[in-house]
């Protein structure tokens, strides 16, 4: 499976992937006015060995076959609960 990758302008670490190049009329409209204007960044085939930076590829491959798209929102900024110092000297 292929996909067209492209990174919203406007919210920053927001990425699309669409099944087919530039088909933006498969976004809901109210997620296309949040996210315009969007540039194209990649064009990577989605193969059962490909890896990918912060998506799992099999989740990509599934909405894409689903609904045409993939939304990828930046990471969560939420500290981590495990980071705290517990008052343990171990």
């Amino acid at each position: 499976m292929h996909a067209y990758v492209y990174k919203s302008l406007r919210k920053a670490d927001t990425y699309v992937y669409l099944a087919a190049r530039e088909d933006f009329g498969r976004l809901p409209e109210s997620l296309r006015a949040q996210l315009e204007p969007l540039q194209f960044v990649l064009d990577v085939a989605l193969t059962g060995d490909r890896r990918l930076a912060r998506e799992d590829p099999a989740t990509v491959r599934e909405n894409l076959a689903a609904r045409g798209f993939h939304l990828q929102l930046p990471p969560s900024l939420a500290p981590d609960p495990m980071s705290d110092d517990w008052g343990t000297d171990a």
